[in-house]
């Protein structure tokens, strides 16, 4: 079963594969958030012929969404020829609840330059199979395969996949699949039980600098609560190749 079922031109679904960490009624944000990439990315299609890629998203959650059906639209607020901004929004009856603005950039030939000093994660192989069910609800959580290796708390190196498409029936790129499993990086690499601290984010900011490839995402994270309850996760965006971007997410932190 996928995460979302398409039952209109803009609407969708929720399954129960979407069932959030802290209360299952109400939705993991993490699928969503590739719902609206794969959004954005059909919305482009529609519009124009060269495939320009998202190369920054950024996400601001506005609150909870219960696993029912979401309605998105789709806005070019900054259009080019080379360059575009584009604003995604998903509402809940009428409520605003995730808002992603992206920039669409043109692709060009700079292999010659290619390299970065950002550093590697082993691969999915040389990581124990860990279960995140042990620590977390939710029916999300329970649809992903996850490979970790804990350096202490708040500091994890992982990789995760899922055999779950984003939309019934419809085929989603690479980085759709990768922005629906952005999110999970903050539940991960946890820094104290979330039986005992509710830690949710409030946004997430993704940046690319090399399109995914494969089925497995790799995350390099570190988790860090400042003392005036607000908190920061922060990873480096791995495939197989090697590191390929960032994401960082601010949190609110809420000792239950």
């Amino acid at each position: 079963m996928a995460y979302f079922e398409r039952i209109g031109s803009s609407t969708f679904r929720a399954t129960e594969h979407v069932g959030g960490a802290w209360v299952e009624e109400e939705q993991h944000i993490a699928a969503s958030l590739g719902l609206l990439v794969h959004v954005v990315e059909q919305d482009r299609d529609s519009r124009r012929d060269d495939a320009l890629v998202l190369s920054r998203m950024s996400y601001d959650i506005l609150g909870t969404v219960p696993v029912d059906v979401v309605q998105i639209e789709v806005q070019v607020l900054r259009p080019g020829r080379t360059i575009e901004l584009v604003e995604a929004t998903m509402s809940h009856s009428g409520r605003a609840v995730v808002r992603l603005r992206a920039w669409l950039m043109q692709t060009g030939d700079t292999a010659a330059l290619a390299g970065s000093g950002l550093p590697r994660i082993d691969p999915p192989e040389a990581m124990d199979p860990w279960d995140p069910t042990t620590e977390w609800l939710g029916g999300f959580i329970r649809s992903v395969e996850v490979r970790r290796a804990l350096q202490e708390p708040g500091r994890a190196s992982f990789w995760a996949r899922t055999a779950h498409p984003l939309v019934a029936e419809e085929d989603a790129s690479t980085l759709a699949r990768f922005a629906g499993m952005l999110d999970i990086s903050n539940g991960m690499a946890t820094r104290v039980s979330p039986r005992e601290v509710a830690y949710p984010n409030l946004d997430l900011t993704a940046h690319f600098f090399i399109q995914p490839q494969g089925e497995w995402i790799g995350y390099d994270t570190t988790v860090s609560f400042g003392d005036t309850g607000i908190g920061l996760t922060h990873t480096i965006i791995h495939d197989r190749t090697g590191p390929i971007g960032t994401h960082s997410q601010i949190l609110t932190v809420r000792p239950l």
